[in-house]
């Protein structure tokens, strides 16, 4: 009962602040201006902003999936963007360090 209740946890979505940036390659953005740079980044978090909201939607669904039925039915049904929030915080983190070495404003 408790192993089966500790997998039904682990399986629900997690909130965006909890979710780490997976590490990206700084040559992608190495050959942008500083300008190109800071519109990247706004793109990409708009990105995460609207990613962010579906995460945080798909775990208040999880939570209320397995309080009522006991599973995780919004992560079940694929609306976990853990992975493509996981990318995103990535970029902004290379973009970040590309525009620190560039001197960026």
């Amino acid at each position: 009962m408790l192993l089966s209740a500790a997998l039904v946890v682990t399986a629900c979505a997690k909130r965006p602040d909890e979710i780490s940036a997976v590490p990206m390659d700084t040559d992608l953005y190495s050959s942008l201006s500083c300008r190109q740079l800071a519109s990247k980044e706004t793109g990409i978090r708009n990105d995460l902003d609207s990613l962010s909201a579906s995460q945080n939607y798909a775990a208040n669904s999880d939570a209320w999936g397995v309080f009522l039925l006991g599973i995780p039915w919004s992560s079940m049904a694929g609306n976990d963007k853990e992975a493509l929030i996981a990318v995103a915080k990535g970029r902004l983190d290379a973009i970040d360090v590309v525009q620190a070495q560039k001197n960026c404003e």
